[in-house]
């Protein structure tokens, strides 16, 4: 189905804004995927792309024919999901990103799980705490923390009432005193988090009430939340972190909670998936598989 794939191609190459990166996604070449955009382009008897040196971007009668192909490749993925429903195994590629620490220490093990159970999914995994695009980079589904954007994507609520709790190993707490309060968080070392080049020193508070901001600093910080949490438990300073991050090690006595009558911000554990791939069987059942997996937690 050669008229099948270009057209797949033009789609990957449109939302990509480069042949390269569609090539890359696909395992084919960059002359690939330009052959078959000239192919499409010769036939329809129109340019689709506008093509310099430095940037690749449709023209007015490629994003037009973008919309149409969009639909129509999703009308033959349903079509075959149809004749396959009740007698195909579920298979097919998804990628999926993660943040660091819940995707290394916990949903790793959830993925994996469900591969054992789908032999056919292919799983393209990206761990890392920066804010991924979910249509810009193509993925299928993300998990993250806090709010989610308004961007038109399907948001389901894993853990919604999920938040960030102060904790600290018991080493250091033996060798600098254990915070009672909050206000005490400025004269120890805390631990804090970068994302795009922000760092995280106000954290937030709120007891019955009273809501609290406290500015915290400190000589290490890290942009990977994984890190963080290994540099508390190395006794390296305070952590604030999500409960879910930290659980097991609050559960094993690696960490201990500081301040508990205080509640830290609200840090909701958020599934992201584009709305028009949302009824996929394979995505449908990564989405099941994630959602059981959290309620077991507890």
């Amino acid at each position: 189905m050669k008229a099948l794939q270009d057209l797949q191609l033009f789609v990957r190459a449109a939302r990509a804004a480069s042949f390269s990166e569609a090539a890359r996604a696909l395992n084919l070449s960059p002359a690939a995927v330009s052959a078959a955009i000239k192919r499409l382009e010769a036939e329809l008897g129109l340019p689709l792309f506008l093509r310099s040196t430095r940037q690749l971007r449709l023209t007015l009668a490629g994003e037009q024919f973008l919309q149409s192909c969009e639909q129509g490749l999703e009308l033959i993925t349903q079509g075959h999901e149809a004749l396959c429903a009740g007698h195909c195994q579920i298979q097919g590629r998804l990628h999926v990103a993660l943040p660091s620490d819940l995707g290394r220490n916990l949903a790793l093990d959830w993925l994996l799980e469900f591969r054992r159970q789908h032999p056919g999914i292919e799983l393209r995994l990206q761990v890392a705490d920066r804010l991924a695009g979910l249509l810009r980079e193509q993925l299928d589904l993300a998990l993250r923390y806090g709010a989610p954007p308004d961007s038109g994507l399907v948001a389901l609520p894993l853990a919604p009432q999920n938040r960030r709790l102060l904790v600290a190993s018991p080493d250091y707490l033996q060798r600098r005193g254990r915070p009672t309060h909050p206000e005490q968080l400025r004269e120890h070392d805390c631990l804090c988090f970068a994302i795009q080049d922000q760092l995280h020193r106000v954290w937030t508070f709120e007891r019955g009430d009273e809501q609290l901001r406290v500015e915290v600093g400190g000589p290490l910080a890290a942009d990977d939340g994984d890190a963080v949490r290994r540099l508390a438990l190395a006794g390296a300073g305070i952590a604030y972190k999500s409960a879910l991050d930290v659980a097991a090690d609050l559960q094993a006595g690696r960490l201990e909670r500081l301040c508990p009558d205080w509640l830290g911000e609200p840090s909701p554990l958020v599934l992201l998936t584009p709305e028009r791939r949302s009824l996929r069987p394979a995505l449908r059942a990564l989405i099941e598989h994630l959602q059981g997996c959290v309620q077991a937690l507890g």
